[in-house]
């Protein structure tokens, strides 16, 4: 972190106490990006980026001002971003009917530095990102193919006039890779991504990403021989990965509490269960949390965007709403503490509430016990693309491939997968939940306007239920 920026962000938090200002924070943030992407064996390019600057956001008669510079070189220019926020706020205040408070937090001092047991490197991705390209391409159907490892190294620095100073110092590494099989004029594409926060050992670790490749190119190969499936409503079991997409689209975006209160519905959208705190919205068998402390997921951090100490937060207990991801200001609203969800994509932009690793709990499940009760059913595995309404309340996934299920036996492999259901009635239908908990890194979640794309993890176990499933083309 460099020394001059805390310096400034410091000095800047003094002038705008000065200024007449509530409250004000400041963001330091540097981060260093290196990428590959490779196609059928060749280096397309290769990226090196290093980007740093201050974000400042502070409250004035109620109201938020936010103002953020690239690379500071003065404290006159600092002194400027402060001025064009305090103008903001200004302009806010006047047609504000409710001013915002902020839920009192202890003061935090400290430093984290995330741990990397391997030191990721450009020649280290080169290297991997070679080895899964080739494994990719040993099947003779694949006829592209495309892997894209990155890292980046960050260094976040937050201190706010109410007296915290937290620095965090952590690493992300991350390979997305996709086979695209053809033949006899079908195409099949099967995509996956690995990763975490940490060194190289994220996606080396037990020959992680060399066997997603190879899982990848053999499950495009075979879809070129499954059949579609015929539309109907029936049992689903889920496997973890399809799950994580699920669950963050219709549990983790509806739990942000600002989307329940109203205040992202212009371009992002609601909450169908609003006012429901404390009801019951799912069966027994459905409990979900979000807890930014799951080590090593790319949802790992100790303190948010706000100075919060993280913690794990239960939002749905055997199927009773339980709370939701709170940031400081809208916990006044629902009196109860700040979850430390309050992120933003770097210091360009102002915090959003975001989820940090949402996830399905694990039952007691085995998961072909769960398969084993199904006469007739599918098996649904692997996400591909959300579509959900406005308040999460209809929703359908594509499923990268599935499998029937007959007899408690999975058979036949399928193609061109959509599930659909209503939110309330799906949640009500889920009898069962695996051993098998997983988290999976999603690294392209968007929100908010200007859009911010956050990387996190999501996940859960295999789980049982009903829902609509047909293919399209």
């Amino acid at each position: 972190m460099d020394s001059r920026l805390k310096e400034l962000s410091n000095k800047a938090i003094q002038y705008a106490l000065t200024q007449g200002v509530e409250y004000c924070d400041a963001r330091v943030e540097k981060k260093m990006s290196k990428s590959i992407l490779i196609e059928d064996g060749e280096i397309e390019h290769a990226r090196d980026t290093t980007d740093q600057g201050i974000g400042f956001r502070l409250l004035k008669n109620g109201a938020w001002g936010f103002y953020a510079v690239s690379n500071p070189r003065s404290f006159e220019e600092i002194k400027e971003s402060i001025k064009h926020a305090i103008k903001n706020a200004d302009h806010y205040s006047q047609n504000k009917n409710n001013p915002s408070s902020l839920f009192p937090i202890p003061i935090n001092k400290i430093k984290k530095d995330y741990p990397v047991l391997e030191k990721p490197q450009l020649e280290s991705l080169i290297k991997i990102g070679l080895e899964c390209n080739k494994t990719i391409l040993e099947k003779p159907q694949i006829k592209k193919s495309t892997v894209n490892p990155w890292f980046s190294e960050n260094s976040k620095y937050f201190v706010n006039s109410e007296g915290s100073e937290i620095l965090q110092n952590f690493t992300d590494v991350v390979i997305h890779m996709t086979a695209t099989a053809h033949q006899s004029g079908l195409t099949q594409s099967v995509n996956i991504t690995e990763g975490g926060r940490g060194g190289m050992e994220q996606i080396t670790k037990d020959n992680k990403a060399q066997i997603s490749a190879d899982f990848i190119s053999t499950k495009a190969s075979h879809l070129l021989e499954a059949k579609p499936a015929k539309e109907e409503k029936t049992i689903l079991v889920m496997n973890p990965d399809f799950v994580s997409l699920l669950t963050h689209e219709i549990l983790g975006h509806p739990s942000e509490a600002d989307r329940v209160l109203g205040k992202e519905m212009a371009w992002a959208g609601g909450a169908w269960w609003k006012d429901k705190l404390g009801q019951r919205i799912g069966s027994e068998h459905l409990n979900v949390f979000d807890d930014p402390t799951i080590k090593e997921s790319l949802g790992w951090y100790y303190y948010d965007d706000e100075g919060v100490l993280t913690q794990k937060t239960n939002l749905i207990e055997k199927g009773v709403l339980k709370n939701h991801m709170q940031n400081r200001e809208t916990s006044v609203a629902f009196n109860t503490p700040p979850t430390g969800n309050m992120r933003a994509t770097d210091y360009r932009f102002i915090p959003l509430i975001r989820m940090a690793c949402t996830c399905i709990g694990p039952g007691d499940w085995k998961p072909d016990e769960m398969i084993k009760d199904v006469k007739n059913g599918y098996l649904i595995s692997n996400w591909k693309v959300p579509s959900i309404d406005m308040k999460r309340y209809n929703w359908s996934i594509s499923a990268q491939f599935a499998q029937k299920i007959e007899n408690g036996e999975v058979t036949d492999l399928v193609r061109d997968v959509i599930v659909m259901g209503t939110a309330p009635e799906f949640f009500e239908s889920i009898d069962a939940c695996g051993d098998d908990f997983t988290v999976r890194p999603i690294t392209n979640c968007g929100k908010g306007d200007p859009m911010q794309s956050m990387i996190m993890g999501n996940g859960g176990p295999s789980i049982r239920g009903k829902a609509t499933i047909r293919s399209v083309n």
